[in-house]
This record gives structure tokens, sequence and C-alpha cells, in this order.
């Protein structure tokens, strides 16, 4: 109801992996791929192994979650 009040439009997108992902060439780092939640949460900043962007993890995922959104 609040976005119809603002005019605005809710899209609901599916969190799973997104700051595991690369944002930039989108591809799933294989370095976390055997990490638990828990030990994943720990991991604040990382370097993507195939186009070598520095992430920060929740940047990384925002920017994730939006293109996800917006395709």
């Amino acid at each position: 109801y609040k976005c119809k009040w603002y005019g605005k439009k809710l899209i609901v997108v599916a969190p799973q992996y997104t700051s595991r992902i690369c944002s930039e060439c989108g591809r799933k780092n294989p370095q976390f791929a055997h990490m638990k939640t828990r030990d994943w949460l720990a991991v604040r900043n990382w370097t993507c192994p195939y186009c070598q962007t520095d992430h920060d993890r929740d940047e990384n995922a925002a920017k994730n979650i939006l293109a996800r959104a917006i395709n």
C-alpha cells in the first residue's frame, strides 16, 4: 500500500548468491562454493578471480540485486 501512496513499484528479487557473484563479469566465485554461511559472513571484501575486480560484499550484492530487478 505504501508503494501505491508514493507511486512506486515493488519488485521482489531472490537474493541467493548475490554477494558471491561478481557484479562486473557475472561469474560466481568458486572459491566460496564450499563455505558455510557463518564462514561466508566473515568475508567482507573479495577480488573476482576472473576479472580482478575488488568487491565489498554488501555493495556487490546490492548491484546484483538491482541488476536482477531491472532485467
